[in-house]
């Protein structure tokens, strides 16, 4: 079984808004700005979106319309284009009526007015900031904000179009919940307190069903896989991961051929249970006992899982859902995001080992990953094979989620660098992350934030598209 992971685009509306009352004074004008308009929506269009437009919009009527049709199409994001100075009825109107987070933009055609051969047709095909203000302050006024403005110019403007791409990565990180099942299989590591969650508070805090699952239901899946398959899941193993010799750590072995066929097989269970639950993700994890069944697929867990991490559906160990949200925002966000917890310090390179025994995002891997057979998982029962790597070198950034004393949600984001090195060579991934102060002030602050020991490392510094994640999902944010 090939599993086809379909990731869902946010579909994103879009208006481009006009004044009526200058048709009739500026002969040519609405054509041009609706040409302007439809320069923008291409633009749009080259993002990992699906885009739907809702019309030019130049009275209160055209607003009502693009509303209500806009809504009909169950978008989840909208763009209004300013084309020009445009009343704020016109455009906040739509906005208000369709209630969906809403970024206002304004991209001038020129660069800069030819001053001295300028008229007031050619001001007013470049006015698209004045409105902006007022708009603004509107939805303000109306208890609901812009989640953002762009500002620039229509063309070759490397900084808008950053821009408009970063909203539509926040614009599908909100959409990977909407309509979601997140899979919560057996239960928490015992006395873990902080990986406690309650479903229902999850649900209203990220809009998610808790899918509920047993591992019987997985059992049954992986008695079932046939032969074929498993071969067919061994040969994408294989071309993910480079095989390693035992390394000096006694729990490290070498990698026996029924250990392979094994986390295959439950490789390919796991593939089953995501397709068979429709599910967005999963939070498992489950003790086992005197090598039983249960126990077997645990612990061969790690190679499923983390290929499934690399193709879009996050998995996180422990039990641990609020660290399963945090990675699909991260993935949403491109940034990949690892299932990861602090790790000992290097106080002489003044660096943290950041890492786990999985699962791992192998997208973000820094080479090719590899594979060790061990004889036991620290703190846990069973044995099998481990996944070893650090992800990429450069920016990278922490995510966690937690809660606070009132229950409410909370993000915790950091940023630092993946600096290249050693790393234990014991079937962990283990990064080597250095922040902007010594380690030991970072871990300090780090945890009088009030995390969850895990959290979804990522790369590349994208603190801002967090924190536009968190505004228009209503979760509060602590930088660190």
């Amino acid at each position: 079984m090939s599993l086809t992971v379909i990731r869902k685009k946010a579909r994103v509306g879009v208006i481009t808004v006009g004044h009526e009352p200058y048709w009739g004074q500026f002969a040519g004008l609405k054509e041009e700005l609706e040409g302007n308009g439809r320069e923008f929506e291409a633009m749009l269009k080259e993002n990992d979106v699906e885009v739907v437009y809702g019309g030019f919009v130049d009275n209160i009527d055209k607003s009502f319309e693009a509303a209500s049709f806009l809504k009909a199409q169950d978008v989840d994001f909208l763009f209004c284009y300013l084309s020009t100075y445009v009343t704020s009825s016109s455009a906040a109107t739509a906005i208000l009526n369709l209630n969906v987070p809403t970024v206002l933009v304004a991209l001038q055609p020129l660069e800069r007015l030819d001053y001295r051969n300028t008229t007031t047709y050619m001001q007013l095909a470049n006015d698209n900031i004045c409105s902006l203000p007022e708009i603004g302050g509107v939805l303000v006024r109306a208890g609901k904000p812009a989640a953002g403005m762009i500002v620039g110019t229509l063309h070759n403007d490397q900084r808008a179009a950053a821009e408009l791409k970063s909203w539509c990565q926040v614009a599908n990180a909100r959409k990977a919940f909407k309509q979601a099942k997140i899979g919560y299989l057996g239960h928490t590591y015992e006395g873990m307190y902080d990986m406690n969650s309650d479903p229902t508070a999850f649900t209203a805090a990220f809009g998610s069903h808790i899918q509920m699952l047993e591992m019987c239901d997985l059992a049954k899946l992986v008695n079932d896989v046939p032969e074929r398959e498993v071969k067919e899941k061994i040969e994408e193993i294989q071309s993910v991961f480079t095989i390693a010799d035992p390394f000096i750590d006694p729990v490290t072995r070498p990698i026996k051929r029924e250990d392979l066929e094994w986390s295959a097989k439950v490789a390919v269970g796991l593939d089953k249970l995501v397709s068979e639950f429709g599910l967005t993700g999963l939070a498992y994890y489950y003790r086992g006992l005197d090598n039983n069944e249960y126990e077997r697929i645990g612990s061969n867990m790690v190679l499923g899982n983390s290929l499934l991490t690399g193709k879009g559906i996050p998995l996180a160990g422990e039990a641990d859902l609020k660290t399963c949200a945090a990675m699909l925002i991260m993935d949403r966000l491109d940034a990949g995001g690892s299932f990861a917890e602090l790790h000992p310090c290097d106080f002489v390179d003044n660096v943290v080992l950041v890492g786990h025994d999985g699962p791992h995002n192998i997208k973000i891997a820094n080479g090719r990953p590899i594979i060790r057979g061990l004889d036991l998982f620290h703190g846990k029962s069973g044995s099998g094979i481990g996944v070893e790597f650090s992800i990429k070198t450069g920016p990278v950034t922490l995510l966690g989620i937690s809660q606070t004393a009132d229950g409410r949600y909370k993000m915790i984001a950091s940023e630092g660098e993946s600096i290249p090195g050693e790393i234990p060579q014991t079937g962990n991934t283990n990064t080597r992350c250095s922040f902007n102060c010594s380690v030991a002030e970072f871990i300090e602050r780090w945890c009088s934030a009030g995390p969850t020991h895990h959290f979804a490392l990522g790369v590349g510094h994208v603190n801002a598209k967090i924190k536009n994640v968190a505004k228009i999902m209503g979760i509060e944010l602590e930088i660190v």
